[in-house]
């Protein structure tokens, strides 16, 4: 059974990984923050990612990263860089010297989030970041790349949408990632033979998709869930007529917004907007 070190794991997403994966690998969980509960097959590391010393320690003796710890809202530069820029250098520098092959990094929609709703896109398309966060989403991109062409590490990137038991607004159901979908898709990630840099998208097989993800369909993804399913419970509401043009929706007009995992001690940021939704992914 492979062991797989899972970053972030206090998060929602990893949340929901967890569970799905549970028995499948021994999974390693590591966060700043505390952990509530461990299941059988899990441990846990108290890390802060900014810091290399904890970085190196988290990533020695596992089998595989994914990469899943970071600030996961637009917020302010310092957040970002630390956590998010910083954090990822160091996991994936640790990683080279701790000789694991593996990395799943957990990109994000809004890495392209600046690309028109009325469009179709694929794994090759330009960066269009829409925000900070988004910035360094494509930071990560761009050195899973250096990593596996200068240092020959196995890169497996997911531009994720949002991982949820259902889409709870319209534009959700354009990006909408089941939990067992997500762990289909990780698995590929981890178990995949041959892979050096891919890029997939992070989605369910949504009749309202904006992605061509054919090249997660290449190497073996077969998504289950449909977000169509729940297109009529929306409720429609207003949107920002920035946030209404382009895939990133709020991302790409408000400055900050609340962090919904706030680190131990320090207080979430609030949103300049009224508007935005509780969780803005």
């Amino acid at each position: 059974m492979k062991s797989v070190l899972i970053t972030g794991a206090s998060g929602e997403v990893a949340t929901h990984l967890r569970r799905e994966l549970a028995g499948n690998y021994k999974l390693r969980l590591s966060d700043l923050r505390p952990l509530a509960g461990k299941a059988k097959g899990e441990t846990y590391m108290k890390a802060d990612l900014s810091r290399m010393a904890d970085a190196l320690r988290i990533t020695k003796g596992v089998d595989a990263v994914v990469h899943l710890g970071g600030y996961s809202v637009e917020g302010a530069w310092e957040n970002i860089l630390q956590a998010n820029i910083e954090g990822c250098y160091n996991v994936f520098e640790a990683a080279r010297r701790n000789k694991v092959k593996r990395i799943l990094f957990a990109s994000s929609n809004h890495s392209v989030g600046f690309y028109p709703r009325k469009q179709r896109i694929d794994h090759r398309v330009y960066p269009k970041p829409d925000s900070r966060y988004g910035v360094s989403k494509v930071f990560g991109e761009a050195l899973g790349s250096l990593y596996a062409d200068k240092y020959g590490m196995e890169v497996f990137v997911m531009r994720i949408g949002k991982v949820s038991d259902k889409p709870i607004d319209k534009r959700r159901l354009s990006i909408h990632f089941s939990p067992r979908d997500l762990a289909q898709l990780v698995s590929i990630g981890i178990d995949k033979p041959g892979i050096r840099f891919e890029i997939v998208y992070g989605v369910s097989n949504n009749t309202r998709s904006w992605y061509d993800n054919s090249n997660a369909r290449r190497l073996g993804y077969r998504p289950r869930d449909d977000s169509e399913q729940h297109a009529a419970a929306i409720v429609p509401k207003k949107e920002h007529p920035t946030a209404a043009k382009y895939q990133g929706g709020s991302f790409t007009h408000l400055e900050t917004m609340q962090n919904p995992a706030p680190l131990p001690g320090k207080k979430a940021r609030r949103t300049v907007s009224r508007r935005s939704p509780r969780s803005a992914r």
